[in-house]
């Protein structure tokens, strides 16, 4: 089953079991993946469903930390609420070692050897951790090592 059918098939469960944030969520979600299969005239995999889910995830993100710093408690709980949601459309989550291990091989593989060749490993990361980690703490990791 694709994620988009897994989707649509916890929007019907959800409207089922009148699970309001829920299904608020996941009708938000498949908007922005119709929004994006209109705007460029093709039907999204599963690759571009992740891609989608993770850019709401940073928002709802972006979003609760600028509500906590205004001390909008009631706004900061809607978003948690949405963002554990959109998080079980995710693939499962790498370790750190993996992640660090992934670095390490793409450093190695790529030959970089200052912060100039930073965008080579990032290049050879992307695809392979796309949905599986957090590029930016993957960034963090690849600075480091650069750096040293």
């Amino acid at each position: 089953m694709s994620l988009k059918a897994r989707i649509t098939d916890d929007m019907k469960a959800a409207m089922r079991a009148k699970e309001a944030v829920r299904l608020g969520t996941i009708r938000l979600l498949l908007a922005a993946i119709k929004q994006k299969e209109i705007d460029e005239r093709i039907e999204l995999d599963d690759a571009a469903v992740s891609s989608i889910v993770e850019k709401l995830i940073k928002q709802r993100k972006d979003s609760i930390s600028q509500f906590q710093a205004a001390g909008r408690d009631d706004l900061v709980a809607t978003e948690q609420a949405e963002l554990i949601v959109l998080q079980a459309y995710l693939p499962e989550q790498l370790s750190v070692a993996e992640v660090e291990a992934a670095v390490a091989a793409a450093i190695a593989e790529s030959g970089a050897a200052s912060a100039k060749d930073m965008g080579k490993v990032m290049g050879l990361l992307k695809p392979r951790l796309a949905g599986r980690a957090d590029m930016g703490q993957v960034s963090a990791l690849i600075k480091a090592r650069l750096a040293s």
